[in-house]
């Protein structure tokens, strides 16, 4: 297998429009796989990062962290997948694999030489740019690909790869589950995903959204509950009620009214990454001995865990597929809240 260029979408330069494009994607090393990418997932982050909203990028970009495909070639060396496998890949593709964090499976927080290497707007160990999944095919170290259980749909799985394990992650680590009741902060693309999972763990769930616009699709995804956080009466309602609050929302919230709403030892969850520094009391925190804390998708071991329970459950993301030509268009929508829930492009139309 040697160096070859694939069709993909990128965006030339921040803020630019995506055009399709081709980019070079990598010899199949001994530890790689070649994937044929089936579906690419929109996540939110790639608006952000093509808008250069978190500092300087990586031109020219092309997005896609929530990648689902079958594998199309392996190394000599591979032993984890074979030719036909359902696989999936999600914001990572390296890491050193010999460090703490790495033996611990949290490839995400990587203290070795380089750290982490993103799925794109990154720069490989081969000390080259990384591009993501808007394209025909990537290359990945084996151990990074995940298996998607024959159970859920390659459209429905991709975005699993991203916003099912950034809402799984705190869900799992917080003990969602009977007994326990749980906020979600918003329902989006994450919000969708935490409601499902949280309700398959058995959480009494409640969604915390602007207004009541969603509030029949929120309890017909599992939510057993569904505010406006518009009504201050929500505030004064549900004060010292929840034992967990996910908030996966990226704009500027006023966390000290939300942390109010946590019993004594509750926990709230940032998962959505606002632009600007928000503010925290520490008295909100110090009465009732509750926790602020900040979850960063999941490792490898955790992100396949949360795969296989999301097909024992039969949960998939709720998705729009798109053609490929139809990227600025979904861009738009995602900035303007119109999706339900995630798009995703069906990459056979690149």
């Amino acid at each position: 297998m040697t160096t070859s260029t694939i069709p993909a979408y990128a965006a030339p330069s921040a803020k630019a429009p995506l055009e399709r494009t081709t980019v070079p994607r990598r010899e199949l090393g001994p530890h790689d796989i070649l994937i044929d990418i089936a579906f690419a997932g929109i996540c939110h982050s790639d608006i952000h990062q093509v808008n250069e909203d978190w500092g300087p990028a990586i031109f020219p970009m092309v997005p896609g962290h929530e990648i689902a495909g079958t594998v199309a070639a392996v190394g000599s060396a591979v032993t984890r997948h074979q030719v036909g496998d359902r696989v999936g890949v999600g914001c990572l593709v390296d890491s050193c694999g010999e460090c703490e964090q790495c033996r611990a499976g949290f490839e995400q927080f990587c203290s070795g030489p380089g750290g982490s290497t993103g799925t794109y707007n990154s720069v490989g160990r081969d000390g080259e740019p990384t591009y993501g999944g808007y394209a025909k095919q990537v290359v990945v170290t084996e151990r990074f690909a995940l298996k998607i259980p024959e159970g859920i749909p390659l459209d429905a799985a991709a975005p699993l790869l991203c916003a099912g394990i950034t809402t799984y992650s705190p869900l799992a680590r917080f003990g969602a589950g009977p007994g326990k009741k749980v906020a979600v902060v918003g329902l989006g693309g994450l919000g969708h995903m935490g409601v499902k999972i949280a309700h398959a763990k058995g959480a009494e769930v409640t969604v915390l959204s602007q207004s009541l616009r969603k509030r029949e699709e929120g309890l017909k995804l599992g939510a057993d509950h569904y505010y406006a956080t518009s009504d201050p009466e929500t505030f004064e309602k549900l004060a010292g009620t929840f034992d967990l609050i996910v908030n996966t929302v990226s704009a500027e919230l006023d966390l000290n009214a939300y942390l109010q709403l946590l019993k004594p030892n509750g926990a709230m969850v940032q998962v959505g990454a606002p632009p600007v520094p928000v503010p925290v009391g520490v008295f909100s925190l110090i009465g009732g001995n509750k926790t602020l804390a900040g979850s960063m998708i999941g490792g490898l071991p955790e992100t396949q865990e949360m795969l296989d329970f999301c097909a024992e459950h039969g949960i998939g993301a709720e998705i729009e597929v798109i053609r490929a030509e139809q990227v600025n268009e979904a861009y738009e929508r995602v900035l303007n809240s119109d999706v339900r829930y995630r798009f995703v492009i069906d990459t056979a139309t690149i």
